[in-house]
């Protein structure tokens, strides 16, 4: 887990150092940094997430790297939908909704076509449907 942690801190820094704008693995990819409330600990966290937007709000995807689980930051989204998100130099105030449905579908079919390493995802995470959070601004 460490790994991931440090990867993770140095995706953000460059993040807030750049104004959004971050490089390999994830250049040119919309990025924001997502702060969530863990469900069990309520331990302030933040992750680094490539979204897609959609009108005004910003779809997020559950993808886990297509592992066979959740990653923690759904479920702590889940459990505190109320929460902030960094976007380019702004911090914006969001509520996060689980997408379902034709809703769900057309959002991530789209995200397949803009970034073919979801669809992967997709084939590994075996039957777990990847979830789609919706962030809307409060």
């Amino acid at each position: 887990m460490a790994d991931m942690d440090d990867f993770n801190t140095k995706i953000i820094e460059e993040f807030r150092a750049n104004d959004g704008v971050v490089g390999p693995p994830f250049e040119g990819a919309p990025m924001v940094l997502v702060h969530h409330k863990g469900a069990k600990t309520g331990t302030q966290r933040v992750t680094p997430l490539v979204y897609q937007p959609v009108g005004d709000d910003w779809a997020i995807f559950g993808s886990k790297g297509g592992a066979p689980d959740n990653p923690d930051w759904f479920h702590n989204l889940v459990a505190n939908p109320d929460t902030e998100i960094e976007v380019g130099a702004d911090t914006v105030p969001v509520s996060a909704t689980v997408l379902s449905g034709d809703q769900r579908d057309e959002i991530w079919e789209k995200q397949k076509e803009l970034m073919p390493g979801f669809a992967e995802y997709e084939k590994t995470a075996g039957d777990r449907v990847i979830p789609v959070v919706l962030l809307t601004r409060r």
